[in-house]
């Protein structure tokens, strides 16, 4: 038996035998709800077949990026102008320099599930063999992007969508009245609040304008052309709206005051950082009116520090690599802002994930303030996120949940990728899941029923979430 058989064997990271029970039995076999990622919707539209592995694999995958750089590969073998084959090689030979890194345990995995290999661990020396088996199977009907999400038991994918796309492929999808796989948008309007940077807001409220045959001259013509946009998202199966900031946006503002930084903005007036945060929490606010009018769920991804590195950013732009954990103000904005909302009777399902491990108590205390019976889990510490979707963030957010929420109600895993290999991520979670309940089960820590951790292992993997969005209804 070869090292890679002993590494990603059918219990892997299941360390007793309660855990192995509780995976087999209660979550292997269950379907993925993928209910936040960045695929491409014209990808699962035009059932897309990749050409070699580092075009599905490398292509956008700034964690992997970061690792090549910080094991001495140049640019030109990560997003430069090297070709496929030499990019796949860089990787193939940092990938055991990433001993410990979440990424060795997602490489090998993804591997193994959907291309089936598993006797041999990737590095300079096996790269050629895997490159070439797996570019032979990605000319196969069952790893086309759609033969893959079959193959990975798939049931719905939600993409990140912004609210002036078009969706046409979304649409297309819809009309495939042969696809088996639910796929919505989400409508993520991050850069309708983006007034610190004027050039892409100002171009945005204009493509805005084209796309809903609006003129806007004000804010109100400028809420009123938002609004429409939900309006068809939610015509195309929309459950979700997204937002990636850095904190939760809570200054007091009159409207007149909005206005007049709308005003100012759009004629190329410089504002104030004080107007900035006046802005951002009046869309903020009006966003969550809109997702409370129609049931959505509205997610906060909060707490990362974006595009740090200025000389990269001017070179290759933004989501390569260059970001890193914030460690914003937290607690009072996102009680005041929640508090705003629930107040009116706006406050919609929420979830928060928290990128700073440090607020994961406070994010876990928070949601518990603004549950009212209404809906089951309405307020939700999502999953860990980012630099947290590793084994250690996940057990601590799980043991953050457990002991100041309900377990029982969390809505699980989701990929948050944008590549088409990354849906191993849910078995991972699983794995976690399964292995701490079942060693707290061997402890005596929780009690052996089988049927009761076993009804909670399949809630959070799978069914609290169809639940929740109403995905099957």
């Amino acid at each position: 038996m070869s090292q890679s058989d002993i590494f990603i064997t059918e219990d892997f990271l299941l360390e007793t035998e309660p855990a192995k029970k509780l995976y087999h039995e209660y979550a292997k076999d269950l379907p993925i709800i993928d209910y936040h990622c960045h695929l491409t919707p014209d990808q699962i539209a035009e059932d897309t077949k990749f050409d070699n592995l580092t075009q599905m694999w490398l292509y956008g995958d700034h964690y992997k990026w970061r690792a090549m750089r910080t094991c001495g590969v140049d640019e030109k073998y990560i997003t430069g102008d090297a070709d496929d084959w030499e990019k796949f090689k860089a990787w193939a030979e940092t990938v055991p320099k990433t001993l410990r890194n979440p990424l060795y345990h997602w490489t090998h995995l993804e591997l193994k599930r959907p291309f089936g290999i598993s006797d041999r661990l990737l590095n300079g020396d096996t790269a050629e063999d895997i490159w070439n088996e797996c570019n032979e199977k990605l000319a196969a009907d069952e790893f086309s992007t759609n033969g893959i999400i079959n193959q990975m038991n798939v049931e719905v994918i939600c993409t990140t969508d912004d609210p002036t796309d078009s969706l046409e492929h979304h649409q297309k999808i819809r009309r495939d009245s042969s696809y088996k796989v639910k796929v919505y948008p989400t409508f993520r309007p991050d850069k309708g609040m983006a007034v610190d940077q004027p050039e892409i807001f100002t171009k945005w409220v204009e493509k805005l304008s084209e796309v809903t045959d609006i003129q806007i001259d004000n804010l109100a013509d400028f809420l009123t052309a938002i609004r429409k946009r939900h309006d068809y998202f939610a015509a195309l199966g929309c459950r979700l709206s997204d937002h990636g900031i850095e904190e939760i946006y809570a200054d007091d503002y009159t409207g007149k005051e909005v206005e007049t930084i709308f005003q100012k903005v759009m004629s190329g007036k410089s504002i104030t950082n004080e107007e900035i945060r006046k802005f951002k929490s009046a869309m903020l606010y009006e966003f969550g009116v809109m997702d409370h009018e129609k049931g959505w769920v509205q997610q906060y991804h909060i707490g990362a520090l974006r595009n740090t590195n200025t000389r990269m950013y001017n070179k290759l732009g933004p989501d390569t690599g260059f970001d890193s954990i914030g460690d914003f103000e937290m607690a009072r904005p996102m009680a005041k802002f929640f508090d705003s909302l629930d107040k009116d009777n706006k406050l919609t399902k929420t979830i928060i994930y928290n990128l700073n491990p440090r607020d994961n108590e406070l994010i876990a205390t928070m949601i518990g303030n603004f549950q009212d019976g209404s809906v089951p889990g309405k307020m939700q510490f999502g999953s860990g996120w980012w630099f947290l979707d590793q084994k250690d963030g996940i057990e601590k957010q799980l043991e953050t949940l457990s002991n100041m929420g309900c377990l029982s109600q969390f809505v699980g895993m989701l990929t948050d990728s944008r590549s088409f290999l990354s849906f191993p991520r849910h078995e991972y979670f699983r794995r976690v899941l399964c292995n701490v309940l079942g060693g707290e089960m061997e402890r005596g820590v929780l009690p052996g029923d089988f049927e009761l951790v076993g009804g909670l292992v399949k809630d959070v993997s799978y069914y609290n979430a169809t639940r929740y969005f109403n995905f099957l209804q």
